[in-house]
């Protein structure tokens, strides 16, 4: 193995071509790294530090730092997971969600995070937000009480599909995505299921229309499969 062009993570030596983060070297070696903000081909924003690693004794995220050669990383460890369980807490009773009745319920990444972590309560209190549900367009279910402001769609709307239909407005608690249409609807935009920004939510902000719960229990992409163990999928998304 070529030691120019390898660093390490929990003591295993991962090999990376220059120009990659380490988060996708990480993916490409089947090492998982919690996240919930990255999708492949789309430009790293960082916004969801579920992917925080610690690199010769300082925290950074894996989405955007580049891979070195001879670093020293650390991931899976109690401490680590200790703050990406508390961030998924925080996430959870930001929003509403409520996993069993949920359409993406098995399908949903912050979902599988929460397993993956061993996530067993909220521990806060629930906010319940009264947020907008917008079934104006004939394709398509906008439910924003489960957005957690990833960003992926504004970014595959704006990078991929030439559209700018999701806007990210506010900061902070106030940080929510809006449509860029003349109503405000997602009904009066061009927006379409066939759009890039349709299939990159990894919640269930973002639904299809008239095939709802067509993939029975059991049979769910992490029902029977934990998603630590998804690499492959993970990494060979296309944007």
């Amino acid at each position: 193995m070529n030691t120019e062009n390898t660093f390490i993570i929990d003591g295993s030596p991962i090999p990376f071509e220059p120009g990659q983060t380490v988060l996708e070297a990480a993916l490409k070696a089947d090492v998982f790294i919690p996240h919930l903000c990255y999708f492949p081909g789309l430009r790293p924003n960082g916004n969801c530090k579920l992917c925080t690693i610690s690199i010769n004794g300082k925290h950074s995220s894996a989405c955007t730092t580049l891979a070195r050669p001879g670093s020293e990383i650390e991931n899976n460890t109690p401490a680590l997971n200790d703050k990406r369980r508390l961030m998924l807490q925080m996430l959870f009773v930001e929003g509403n969600h409520f996993c069993p009745g949920c359409e993406k319920s098995g399908n949903c990444q912050l979902q599988a995070l929460a397993y993956e972590l061993e996530m067993m309560t909220p521990h806060f209190n629930h906010f319940f937000p009264n947020r907008k549900v917008d079934a104006s367009h004939p394709e398509a279910f906008l439910d924003m009480n489960r957005c957690i402001t990833c960003g992926l769609c504004v970014q595959a709307s704006r990078d991929v599909d030439k559209k700018n239909i999701f806007i990210l407005s506010g900061r902070g608690m106030a940080s929510h995505v809006v449509i860029n249409s003349p109503s405000g609807n997602l009904g009066d935009s061009d927006f379409s299921m066939s759009d890039k920004a349709a299939s990159v939510c990894p919640v269930g902000a973002i639904l299809p229309k008239h095939r709802g719960y067509s993939v029975p229990i059991g049979k769910r992409l992490y029902d029977g499969v934990p998603i630590s163990s998804q690499t492959e999928f993970l990494k060979t998304r296309k944007a």
